[in-house]
Formats: structure tokens, sequence, C-alpha cells
């Protein structure tokens, strides 16, 4: 019984599971299809709405395509209106620049028949010309009496002439104007040449020192409130410079013999101690008479010692003078002295005047003694001072063109220059070391060197010529000149010199051959 209940009860129980599972499969099954329907609409629902809104996104695609071929009609509108207008404005150029050659054509046309027509009229007026020349030839051929050739031979005779009156005017005008440009120049170059040498040759011949045995003498030669150097600096003419040299003043003036009085005056105070107006005037006056005396006695000794006769006592005087000149540190009275004993020693050889020689050697410098007082060359003044004396014309001439200007016209006068020339120009005779005029000779070989086509170069005259032989197969005439330029504008830029130096080119051309 019992297992028949426990039967019963399993079937029961396995009814009832069979019954729920047949009902979970309705139901699953129920809600399978509810869920594939529901998938299936909500399929549908999203396919109509991306089939809406494929047809938006197609339709905004059309518009905005739309949009863009409109623009770009009207870019298009506008660009082919842009061209159309272009085109228009070429068109009308074209149609005016063709309008513009039609008229220069039909221009160049008419000019062209004009000058036809006027070729053809001087056609027929030149051949009237000719046949009026030939007429007119055989007019003056039977009137004149004269072959073509002679009248050709008379008429360039005449043209001639008329050239050569012309050439002479001309060449008289261009000497005139050269001259001109000559002395303007001149002046230039003597200023150049004062500029350049005007400053060490001041400082040099314009100034003298007086030592001293302490510096306390510096106060006693200024005095009380200056008053001593005022009164020595009135009294003589000078600047009297106390500076911070030590144991030593300057004395500063152009005039070398107003500058010499003072020198000595000074000495003579600065030795005596006793420094005071009174004093100063007392020892300037002293100096001043014993440096006349002094001149004086310079004079006679040089007219005794070139022997050149009874002198008038000024010109004397003024020989005397010369003492206290110096020319680029050279004294002038020395210079003078050796100038007369060379010009009479070089006349005696040559057997002309040697008293006119050595008279005019001594004197010919004299201007130099008044230079400060009197305007002009010295050589000018020189001359005027030696007539006034009544001094012979020749011994005159020779003063006067001892700087060639004007030229000499005696073999004195010459002499006279060359002596002159020769005592400035021995070495040591002027103020220059040997270190520098040994610098300055081999300069200018160096530069005269450094031209092409020069074989040697020789500086001779302490320095003051260089000559210079050149090679003639490769410096010609012509070039000769242009090489001298060249060396005195080299020389002038790059040497410092007193004076002037001579550039001489020689070119000789040898022919040798030996007879055997």
């Amino acid at each position: 019984m019992a297992w028949t209940e426990l039967f019963g009860i399993a079937g029961i129980i396995a009814l009832a599971f069979a019954i729920f599972f047949v009902m979970y499969g309705v139901l699953a099954a129920r809600d399978a299809r509810q869920e594939r329907d529901r998938s299936r609409k909500e399929a549908q629902e999203r396919v109509q709405a991306a089939q809406q809104q494929a047809k938006a996104v197609k339709k905004e695609a059309l518009l905005e395509a739309k949009e863009a071929s409109l623009r770009l009609r009207d870019d298009m509108e506008r660009e082919l209106r842009g061209r159309r207008t272009e085109l228009g404005r070429s068109e009308r150029r074209l149609a005016k620049r063709d309008e513009n050659l039609e008229r220069r054509q039909s221009e160049l046309e008419s000019r062209n028949r004009e000058v036809n027509r006027k070729t053809q009229t001087l056609t027929a007026q030149e051949k009237e010309l000719s046949e009026g020349l030939e007429r007119q030839k055989e007019e003056l051929q039977r009137i004149s009496g004269l072959s073509p050739e002679e009248a050709k031979k008379v008429l360039l005779s005449a043209i001639e002439q008329e050239i050569r009156d012309e050439t002479a005017a001309l060449i008289v005008k261009i000497e005139e104007e050269t001259k001109q440009e000559a002395d303007r120049r001149a002046a230039h170059i003597v200023t150049q040449a004062i500029q350049r040498c005007a400053v060490d040759q001041t400082t040099e011949t314009t100034v003298s020192v007086v030592p001293l045995p302490g510096d306390d003498m510096k106060g006693r030669i200024i005095g009380r409130e200056g008053r001593n150097i005022r009164a020595f600096e009135q009294l003589t003419g000078v600047d009297v410079i106390v500076d911070d040299t030590p144991e030593a003043v300057v004395i500063s003036g152009f005039d070398p013999i107003r500058r010499e009085v003072a020198r000595s005056a000074l000495e003579s105070l600065v030795n005596d101690g006793r420094i005071h107006p009174g004093r100063i005037e007392e020892t300037v006056n002293k100096c001043r008479q014993r440096i006349d005396e002094q001149m004086r006695e310079a004079g006679e000794r040089a007219v005794l010692e070139t022997r050149v006769g009874r002198l008038h006592s000024d010109l004397m005087k003024l020989v005397g003078k010369l003492l206290f000149r110096t020319s680029y540190g050279q004294n002038v009275l020395n210079h003078s002295i050796e100038v007369a004993h060379l010009a009479g020693a070089m006349a005696a050889e040559l057997g002309v005047n040697v008293a006119i020689a050595r008279r005019g050697g001594l004197l010919h410098d004299i201007g130099k003694a008044v230079d400060f007082e009197v305007d002009g060359p010295h050589a000018a003044i020189a001359a005027d001072i030696a007539r006034s004396k009544r001094e012979s014309p020749e011994v005159c001439h020779c003063i006067e063109a001892h700087h060639l200007d004007p030229e000499p016209q005696s073999v004195e006068a010459v002499l006279v220059h060359v002596a002159d020339a020769i005592s400035a120009s021995r070495p040591g005779a002027r103020r220059e070391t040997l270190e520098t005029y040994i610098k300055r000779l081999e300069g200018l070989e160096r530069i005269a060197d450094s031209f092409a086509g020069v074989e040697k170069s020789f500086a001779i005259s302490a320095g003051r010529e260089v000559r210079v032989i050149v090679r003639p197969e490769k410096v010609d005439d012509l070039s000769a000149v242009r090489l001298a330029r060249g060396m005195a504008e080299k020389i002038e830029s790059e040497l410092d010199y007193p004076g002037n130096i001579k550039v001489t080119i020689i070119r000789e051309t040898r022919a040798v051959d030996y007879a055997k």
C-alpha cells in the first residue's frame, strides 16, 4: 500500500513537472514570439528612421550641391564678365593701335612722297650746281689764266699761310695762359713747401736757450709782478718763455740779431745776479753795442778773407749781420765766404773776371740780413741794395741771378749760382743728421728703382738730384717724360726734404762693333 501511494505521488509529481515544463515551454514560446515581434517592430522602426534620415541627408546634400553649383555659376559668370570687360578693353586698345598704325603708315607714305619729291628737286639742283660750277671754273680759268693744278697750289699756299698765322697766334695765347697757370701753380707749390717745412724751421731758427744756475733764478728774472721780464722784453723786442724746463729759459724771436742781443744780455744778468729794470736797460745797451762791434769785425774779416777789395761800409755791415743769420742751420756768413772762394776759384780756372765772381759770391745773400724789414725775394733785395751803394752792374747781376730769376747773362753769374748750390748741398753744411741724410738718399734710390724699366739710379748732389738710367728697349722718349713726372710725384708724397729734388732720366742707345 505504501509503495502504491508512493508510486501515485511520484506520478502526480512527475505529471506536475510535465505540466510545468509544458506550460513553461508554451510561455517561453509566447515570450519568444513577443520578443521577436518586438525586435521586428524595432527593426522596422529603425529602418524607417534610417530611411527618413537618409532622405533628410540626401535632401540636405542636394541643397548643398545646388548652393555650390549656384556659387560656382556666379563665380564663373563674374569671371566671364571680367574677361569680357578685359577683352573689350583689349579690343579697344587694338583698335586704337590699328588706327595709330594706319595713321603713321599714311604719314610715312606722305613723307616718302615728300622725300622723293625733294630728292628729285635736289638732284635737279645738284645737276644745275655742277653745271654752274663747271661754267664758273671755266670762267675763272679764262679770267685768271691758271690751270686747275696751279689754282689749287695758289689756294693751298694761301690756306697754309693763314693756318700758320692762326697757329702762331694760338701758340702765343697758349704760352700766355701757360705762364699764368705756371705762376699760379708755382705759388701753390711754394705754399706747400712752406707748409711742410715752416714749423720745423721756425722752431730751429727762432729760439735760443739760456742755461740758469738754478730754478730760483726764474723768479728773479720774472721780478715782482713781472716787472723785470716786461722791461727785458720791451727793451730787446723778443719773447722770454719761462716754463717747466729745468734750469733754462727760452728766448724766442724772428730777428736773429735781437735774439742774440737778448741772449747775451740775459747771460750777463744771470752771471751778475743783479736783475732790475735799470740794470736790464744798461746791460741790453752794452750788449747791443758789443754785437754791433762784433758784426763790424765779422764783416771786415770776411772782406779781408775773400780779398774782394774796398767795400762800402753799409754793405760791410750787412755782411757782418749775416753772422747771426742761418739758413736750414747753415750760417749765412760762412756760406757767403764759401761761395766767394768757390766762385773765384772757378773763375780763375775759366779765365774770367775773378774779382766780379768773388764780390758777387760774398754779397749774393746780403738780402737775408734785412729780409725781416724789407718785403720781397732776398736776391732782388740784395741786388737793389748793391745798386744803391754803386756796385757795378756785373756784380748786381750776379747777385740778382744766383737763383736763376732772372736767368744768368754772364759766366760770372753762372759761377755764383753754381757755387751757391755747391756750398748749400755739401753734406753736413745744413742741419741734418747723418742718419737722416743716408735715409733720404736710400729713399730716393728706392723710389727710383721701384719703377719698371729702371736699370740703375744714383742719388747725387747731397740728395738734391736723382739720376736714373733706364733700359732703352723698355722706355721710349715719351715714356721717359712720364717716368720723370711719376717719380717726382712719388718723392713728393713719400719723402720729407728741404728745397727741391731734381729727377733726371737718362736713356742711351749704343751700337758697338769691332773691326777685325
